[in-house]
Order: C-alpha cells, then structure tokens, then sequence
C-alpha cells in the first residue's frame, strides 16, 4: 500500500487510457453496419445476443448513481440499501416473464409507441415529454454531476472540466454509432467496473482486516457495526424513513423497481434489440445475476468508510499516519456522504487506481451512452416523426436522432453543477422519480392486464397520480417516500378502474391486450435460471435479516 499517491500515476493514465481506445474502437466498429436504417440506430438492428443483452441491462443501470450515490447510502444506511438491487433481481424476472413478450411482439421501438397502440396519441405524447424531461433534466444531469464529484475527489480535476470530459467521451462514439455501438461497448464497460468494483472492495476490507485479510474485515464489519448489516429497519432506526421496514419487501419498492425495469425506455430498449425473445428473457436473467453482485461491488465500500471515519477514529489516525493528509481529504461525514466512494479510491495503489478510475468511468459513461440514445428515440421517433415529418427518410430519422442527443447532453451539462446541494443523492434521485413512476406504473399495469381500461381512463389516471403523489409528500404526517409511492400505486389504479367502469362497464376496451398462456411460455433455462435468483435473494436476506444475533466468516 505504500505506492499510494495523489491522483494518477503514470502507470493509471496508462491502463485508463487503453480503456478508453478499447471501449471507442469497439463503438466505432460496431457502428458500422447498423447507422444507415431507423432501425439499425435505435435497435441496433434487432441482432444483439442473450450475453450482450444481460450486459448491456447492467451497464446501463450501474452508473454514478450506485457507485457514488449508492456507496454514499451504504455509509449512512448500511447493506439495507441493497433492498434495490436484490428487489431488481426479482423484478428483471417478472419483466422477462409477463412484460417483454407482450412488448416484442407489438414490434416497437419505443415504451410511447406501446402507450399509443394499447390507449391512444394523446397520452404517448404527454409521457413522451414527461420522459424526454426526467431524462435530460433529472438522469443524464445528476450522472454527470456525480460523475464530476468523484473524479474531482479523486483526481482534483475542476468539476466543470470532469463533466465536460465525460460528455465528450460518451458523445464520441454512441451519438455516430446508436445502439449497436452503445450495447456492444458496454459489454467491455461492464467487464471493467466489476472488476474495478471488487478490486476496491476487496483493499477496502483488507484495511480493516489487516494481516488477516479481507474476510476477516468483512467479519469486522458485521460484528462491530451490525446495524450496518440489518436489511430490515426497524422504527428506532434513523433512516426508517428511506427504507421503512418490512415495507420495502412488500411495498412501495415494487413501484420503483416495475417502472424502471418494465417501463424505462433506456432501460428495456436493449432487450428490444435482442434477436429472439428468448434471447431477450436469457439477457434479462442474466442481468438477474450480476444484480446480486452490484451490492459488493458498491454498497461494501460505502460501509467500510464508516466503519474508518466515524465508527473507528483510532483506524483513521493511523491511516493518516501511513498515507499522509490524503486520508484526511474530503473525508464523509452523516450530512455529506456521497464522498465515501471517492474517499476510498484516492487511496488506492497505483495501478489499482487506474483501473477503478476507468470502471467508474465505464459506469458513469455507458449510463450516459444509454440515456443519449433512448433520448434520441424518443424524440425522434415520438415527437419528430410523430408531428413534424411523417414521411422522414431513415438517414434524416437518424440524423435527428444525432442532434437530439447532442442537444439532451448540452442541457445537461449547464444543469449538472447545479445539483451540488444534494445530500444523498440516491435517495433523493428514488425519491422524486417516485412522485411520477406510480402513476405511470398504474397506467402500463391497467393498459397490460385489466381489458376494460379505457384511454380517457388513463389519461385520467396519470394526471391524478401527480396531485395525489403531491398531496401524499407535502401532508403534516412523515411518511416514508417508499410508502407514499405504494399508496399513490394503489389510488391511481382505483381511479383508473372506476373511470374505466363508468364509461364502459360491461364491455373490454377495444384496443384491449389479449394474451394467452402461450404469450408467457418460457424456455426450460429461464426458469432454471430464475429459480436460482429467487434462492439467492432468499438467502442473503434469511442471513442478514438481522445479523445482530450473531454469526461468523
């Protein structure tokens, strides 16, 4: 540990750099079969493999937001946070399963479409601008901004110049490439961040644990700090409020995790360019797996920081004395702790550094990547061609598509400081996503599975989830977040089913989904696969229900 130093050493601009030519090489290869046709840029040419798929679904999830907002969480809550990610897992399963064949076999290119051939233009159009804004003005501006803390931490580089160098790597290769060039690098992205992931989590228990080695700080940090390790709050908790007990496993979290798995344009629009639907439900399961991993990669080093600065000063004096005053830059405390995860990495060794440098990269840039583009597919496909030229060739649809994406990320870069208040920042990204996701949830779950809900229903229903959502958040009573959304779930679908009953009670609605069993058939793998899943999450959370009674590494 002693070659620590600040920033990056040579050796680090090294492996970051070969990263960085690897990861624009491949975006540019790929991108040169699939840029001349709508569908080749936006779905990639319906021709990505299970594998690439899965890979793709991670890199475009895992970004700042988990390594830095997540981490950040981990140092305040504890391994309870990870309730996302384990709640994902099921989720990706359920999408995989009921959602993705109904989606596939519509053939579309975009969630708004759907909405237009289950309801009608109207309420595509007014969830295509709710998305285009939640994308520009809320994901693709907090990415970047976190992105810009870390590498400022770690790096001591501007903010404003870590923005500006994350935008321009992303722009380079998915705006010319679309979709192909963006799911094909992001299987190199994902490689890198989870290697770089458990590299960091690894040296950080290794601290701890000393001589003994990195299990033995991982048994450290569960018999010292075990309320660190309580997947369930209980009420005395300070954090109840962010993860409200058993609430989380059965409530309000399903919202969250349905609408951004199920839902999310940049998130689902890679399982529509998968080659087959099994391929797609193959890609979705796999990406189940790596889900199950995220919180080691994330979540660990958040933990261990807490256990160095606040739970063990001592720990911390020493370290200062091993490493210099680096240890004591932009050390986390309660009010900001989206500093944990660049806290660990700047003390790094070299080499070590670098290539956590360039998984953080890798994450914060492929979530970049993936917003651009489903930006541009909106917009393009939603908006553009929708109401301003029906009758666009391919390559003006591409064009368009270009342009847009270079305008999304100039926007979001003026915004990006702009969020330099924020105090954990993954909460505060769940929290006020969830103000909308419910309502929309409502909508594609009626639209889905219950045949009498009518257009106007929706519409309705989408609307009245703000004011509800709204109300819910702002009344004198302290409700966690998680539970308004469930409530908002439960309100808009009953204002959904009474509208759609009072304007046709007898009749299905024309427009109507109509499945059968043979609709949601899967391959004997899948469902090895996800049985498998569901016995992973099932024994993580029977060992760390309550870790406080006791048990050893």
């Amino acid at each position: 540990m002693e070659n620590v130093v600040a920033g990056l050493s040579t050796v680090d601009y090294v492996i970051f750099g070969v990263y960085a030519l690897v990861v624009i090489a491949i975006g540019l290869f790929a991108s040169k079969k699939n840029t001349q046709s709508a569908e080749g840029y936006f779905l990639a040419g319906k021709s990505i493999p299970w594998w690439a798929v899965g890979a793709s679904l991670i890199a475009a999830n895992i970004s700042a937001e988990q390594f830095i907002g997540m981490s950040g969480s981990g140092f305040a809550i504890g391994f309870g946070i990870a309730a996302y990610e384990f709640m994902a897992a099921v989720t990706l399963i359920l999408v995989g399963k009921y959602f993705l064949p109904i989606f596939i076999e519509k053939g579309i290119y975009t969630i708004p479409e759907f909405v237009e051939k289950r309801f009608n233009k109207t309420l595509k159009t007014i969830l295509a601008v709710f998305w285009l804004c939640l994308y520009i003005f809320v994901n693709l501006s907090s990415v970047l901004y976190l992105g810009g803390t870390a590498l400022q931490v770690i790096l001591g580089i501007p903010m404003m110049y870590a923005i500006l160098g994350l935008a321009a790597f992303a722009l380079i290769y998915s705006v010319y490439g679309g979709l192909s060039a963006v799911v094909w690098t992001d299987v190199i992205q994902v490689a890198v961040l989870v290697i770089g992931g458990f590299a960091t989590s690894y040296l950080s228990l290794k601290w701890i644990g000393g001589d003994n080695g990195a299990m033995a700080g991982l048994s450290t940090l569960i018999n010292e700090v075990p309320e660190h390790f309580t997947m369930i709050l209980d009420q005395s908790n300070p954090q109840f409020s962010n993860l409200p007990g058993i609430a989380v496993l059965i409530g309000g979290m399903w919202v969250a995790n349905l609408y951004y798995w199920g839902f999310n344009q940049y998130i689902i629009q890679r399982t529509f360019a998968a080659k087959s639907v099994d391929e797609a439900q193959k890609g979705l399961v796999f990406a189940a797996f790596l889900k199950c991993i995220t919180p080691i990669i994330v979540v660990i080093p958040g933990i261990a920081a807490y256990y160095i600065t606040v739970h063990n000063p001592a720990m911390l004096e020493s370290m200062k004395e091993m490493y210099g005053e680096m240890v004591a830059n932009n050390i986390p405390t309660m009010d900001h702790t989206d500093s944990a995860y660049p806290w660990v990495a700047q003390l790094l060794p070299v080499g070590v550094k670098g290539l956590v440098f360039a998984a953080l990269s890798a994450a914060i840039v492929s979530s970049l990547a993936s917003m651009l583009n489903s930006t541009a597919t909106i917009f393009t496909m939603d908006i553009f061609k929708e109401y301003i030229n029906k009758n666009a060739s391919d390559l003006t649809l591409v064009t368009v598509g270009r342009i847009t994406a270079v305008c999304a990320l100039v926007v979001a870069i003026f915004l990006a400081p702009m969020l330099s208040t924020l105090g954990q920042a993954f909460q505060y990204i769940q929290e006020y996503t969830g103000v909308v996701s419910p309502g929309i949830l409502a909508v594609f779950v009626c639209g889905l599975f219950y045949k009498k809900t009518t257009s106007n229903a929706a519409i309705i229903g989408v609307l009245a989830s703000i004011v509800i959502a709204l109300l819910l958040k702002f009344l004198p009573i302290n409700m966690p977040f998680i539970d308004q959304m469930m409530y908002t779930l439960v309100l808009t679908i009953a204002v959904i089913v009474f509208v759609s009953l009072s304007s046709n009670p007898v009749d299905d609605d024309e427009k109507a989904i109509k499945t059968t069993a043979e609709t949601f058939k899967t391959s004997g793998g899948f469902a090895i696969a996800s049985y498998a899943v569901l016995l992973i999450v099932a024994v993580i959370y029977a060992a760390f229900w309550n870790p406080q009674l006791g048990f050893g590494f």
